[in-house]
């Protein structure tokens, strides 16, 4: 009787250890498609951080271009009002 119960003992066991087995194998699964995902979400932010990047730049260009041409077009309006101004 004792080896009949540990029989069925030893059948349990190797049971119980062929689903841990199983569930480590799609533990490691489940992480490699987490770390590939994390990469890629990853190379994503980097993408948008860089866009974000260049329009900053292109704002801050397009404000200096807008800066400059606010400037020469007071210079131009005072060389009009000097070549024009009437000698009293």
């Amino acid at each position: 009787m004792e080896s009949q119960d540990e029989g069925q003992t030893e059948k349990k066991f190797k049971h119980f250890g062929k689903k841990v087995d199983g569930f480590i194998e799609e533990f490691h699964e489940a992480t490699e498609k987490l770390e590939q995902e994390f990469k890629q979400k990853l190379e994503e932010l980097k993408d948008s951080a860089e866009k974000l990047k260049k329009e900053a730049e292109n704002n801050e260009r397009w404000q200096e271009v807008e800066s400059s041409l606010k400037k020469a077009g007071d210079e131009l309006a005072n060389a009009f009002r000097a070549a024009f101004k009437k000698k009293n």
